[in-house]
C-alpha cells in the first residue's frame, strides 16, 4: 500500500515576518491495528478460495448457504468445471433410459441369471422351485471356467457364450454385463436377478414374483464405507468424473428393473473409470465388483434403487468372502431366520455398523 504523499509548505518570507509560535505536538493516535490484521486476514482467505477453490463446496465457499446468502452477490464467482463431451453424451443417454416406462410387456418375466464357475449343484432345487411356472421366468448361465453339466432339463441349453472371470478385475463385471446382454433380448424379461453357484431359492416362485413386480425400484447393495476397504479403495485417477464423496461399496448380488440393467450395457464413461482405475493387485485392492454398480447407481439414480439385495449375504466374520454355510450348518431354523430379515446390517471396514431396511 503506497504511502500518500505529505506536501511541506516552506515557512520562509520577510524579516518582519511574524514567528509563528511553535506547533504543539499532540500524541501520535493509536491505529486500529486489530482491525487491519482482520482486513488482511480475509483478503488472504478470499484470494485463496478464489484461486483454490475447495473440491466439494456449497453455495458460497466459506459457510452454508444459508449464512453467506447476503455475502455471495460480492464473493468471486466459481461456475461448476465444464463438463466433457462423453459426460454430456452420458447424461443424455441415462437420462432418456431412466425416463423409460416400468412395463410394456403383457406377459413380464424374471430373468434368473447364474454367475458360476461351471455346473449348478442346486440344479434340482432350482427345477422344484420353477415348475408350474413356465412361461414366467427365464434362465441364463454363464460357466466361466468348464462347461457345466446339467441334471435339470429345464437348464439344458441355457448356457451362454462366456468368457474367464477373476475374482475382484473388472472381468467379473463384463460376465454380468454378459448375461444382462443375453436377457435383454427377450422382451418379457422385465427383472433381472444375478445369481451364484451357491444361491438356493428361500421363498416360493409366486411370493418372488409378486414382490419383484410389484415394485418399481431395483435392489443394489449399496452404502458408504469411510474404512480402508470402502473409501480407501478409492483413487484419485477416477476425477473428475467420480470423486471420492460418490464412492461406494456393496455386495454384487442384484435384482434389477429392465431399464436399469439398459443403463448398465449403455454405460462406458464411469465403467472405463473402474476398469482403468480399480484392480485388485493396485495397492488398494479395489474390487470392481463390489464398487462399480454401487457407485454408478449412487451416482445417476440414488432414488431408484433399496441400498439393498434380496440376496441374504452374511459379512459378519470381517474377511475378504462372506460366510460360508457347511452341511452341518443348514438347518430349518436357519432358513427360518433368514427368511425373516427385515433389516440390512451394513459393517464397514472401520468397525461401523449401518442398518438398511
Amino acid at each position: 500500500m503506497r504511502a500518500p504523499r505529505v506536501r511541506q509548505w516552506g515557512l520562509w518570507g520577510s524579516k518582519d515576518m511574524t514567528v509563528m509560535p511553535p506547533a504543539r505536538h499532540r500524541p501520535a493516535a493509536k491505529r486500529p491495528m486489530w482491525i487491519i490484521v482482520l482486513l488482511c486476514l480475509v483478503c488472504v482467505v478470499l484470494i485463496g478460495a478464489y484461486v483454490y477453490p475447495p473440491r466439494h463446496y456449497s453455495q458460497c465457499y466459506l459457510s452454508a448457504s444459508s449464512v453467506c446468502t447476503p455475502f455471495k452477490d460480492w464473493l468471486p464467482s466459481i461456475g461448476r468445471r465444464e463438463k466433457t463431451d462423453d459426460e454430456i453424451i452420458s447424461a443424455a443417454v441415462i437420462r432418456d433410459i431412466l425416463g423409460m416406462p416400468m412395463s410394456t410387456s403383457k406377459n413380464p418375466k424374471i430373468a434368473f441369471m447364474f454367475l458360476t464357475p461351471g455346473s449348478l449343484p442346486f440344479e434340482k432345487l432350482w427345477e422344484k422351485f420353477l415348475q408350474g411356472h413356465e412361461g414366467r421366468y427365464s434362465i441364463y448361465v454363464h460357466a466361466s471356467r468348464q462347461k457345466p453339466v446339467h441334471t435339470s432339463s429345464l437348464f439344458v441349453g441355457r448356457d451362454i457364450h462366456s468368457d474367464a472371470v477373476v475374482w475382484g478385475k473388472i472381468s467379473m463385471i463384463d460376465a454380468e454385463k454378459r448375461l444382462l446382454a443375453n436377457a435383454l433380448e427377450d422382451a418379457d424379461n422385465q427383472f433381472f436377478v444375478l445369481l451364484s453357484d451357491s444361491c438356493v431359492p428361500l421363498h416360493s416362485f409366486d411370493y418372488v414374483f409378486n414382490y419383484l413386480m410389484g415394485t418399481n425400484i431395483s435392489f443394489i447393495d449399496c452404502f458408504q464405507d469411510p474404512g480402508p476397504h470402502g473409501n480407501g479403495r478409492y483413487s484419485l485417477e477416477m476425477l473428475p468424473e467420480i470423486e471420492e464423496r460418490d464412492f461406494r461399496k456393496g455386495a454384487q448380488w442384484f435384482a434389477i428393473t429392465r431399464r436399469h440393467a439398459l443403463l448398465i450395457l449403455a454405460d462406458n464413461l464411469y465403467y472405463k473409470k473402474f476398469k482403468l482405475y480399480c484392480k485388485p493387485a493396485d495397492g488398494r485392492n479395489c474390487i470392481a465388483d463390489e464398487h462399480y454398480l454401487p457407485t454408478l447407481f449412487n451416482m445417476v439414480d440414488p432414488g431408484g434403487i433399496a441400498n439393498w439385495s434380496v440376496t441374504h449375504v452374511d459379512w459378519s466374520e470381517g474377511k475378504w468372502h462372506p460366510k460360508s454355510y457347511a452341511v452341518a450348518d443348514v438347518s430349518y431354523d436357519l432358513l427360518k431366520n433368514i427368511t425373516a430379515v427385515d433389516e440390512t446390517i451394513h459393517v464397514t471396514s472401520d468397525d461401523r455398523r449401518l442398518s438398511a431396511s
